[in-house]
């Protein structure tokens, strides 16, 4: 496995102990380029190395969701994408300023996909792992994925994007589904009707009276096979069209 360099590990080491400081000076963390820890810049480094190579025709970048094509979603994966010259780069725990750190260090040089498959921000909505301190809230993440679409739009001018709406999770009363229906009610406004299309699939996971089936999504946040099927056979078609 391919070591980060010793000046990059300090780096990432001295942001780890100044972030309490910077997230209280810096306002919106969520569009703030940001590196997590030495084992998720290790895959990054995996995602450069492949953007190197070329011949992505299909971009999948997200969090865990995307992620999980790798297991969950492996078999659907390989009968739906695999043929188009598509790849995954998507990382667990990801939030919106982890994307924007990675495609400006490197994952998007040297590949021009034709379409860039993006959901990202869940992770920015709710609360830390302490269960008290709030993440960022609707109008924080808007704006960023706002810059990822607009990083995307950037360095990769002739790529289209499907930004998909991010994905109900938890239970129908719980407040992060309003605060994810705020915000893909306004990013689907980044729509142009040429390069970005907005595409929000969530009825298509949910019961009718609004709640998640763990046959669907046995954590109420990542898909199961089943959510992949589903998820595939729902953008088989618009994606399809962006292709051409």
């Amino acid at each position: 496995m391919k070591l980060i360099s010793p000046i990059l590990f300090r780096s990432l080491l001295l942001w780890s102990l100044l972030v309490p400081a910077v997230r209280a000076a810096e306002g919106n963390t969520a569009i703030q380029s940001a590196p997590r820890d030495p084992a998720w810049v290790q895959r990054h480094e995996g995602f450069v190395e492949i953007a190197k190579q070329g011949g992505v025709d299909v971009l999948f970048l997200g969090d865990s969701i995307t992620d999980f094509w790798r297991n969950r979603g492996k078999a659907v994966w390989e009968t739906n994408f695999a043929s188009l010259k598509a790849a995954n780069f998507g990382i667990s725990g990801d939030r919106t300023q982890h994307v924007l750190w990675r495609m400006e260090h490197g994952e998007l040089d040297g590949i021009k996909p034709k379409v860039v498959v993006l959901m990202i921000g869940t992770n920015n909505t709710g609360k830390e792992r302490d269960g008290v301190t709030v993440r960022n809230q609707p109008p924080e993440v808007i704006e960023g994925v706002t810059a990822v679409v607009k990083g995307l739009r950037a360095k990769l001018p002739e790529t289209k994007i499907l930004l998909l709406a991010i994905f109900p999770r938890g239970q129908k009363d719980d407040p992060v589904r309003e605060q994810l229906k705020e915000i893909n009610t306004a990013i689907a406004k980044l729509d142009d009707g040429k390069f970005v299309r907005f595409l929000d699939l969530n009825q298509k996971f949910l019961e009718p009276d609004g709640t998640l089936s763990t046959e669907v999504m046995p954590d109420l946040l990542h898909p199961s096979e089943k959510g992949y099927q589903i998820w595939a056979g729902a953008i088989k078609e618009p994606l399809a069209e962006l292709l051409k």
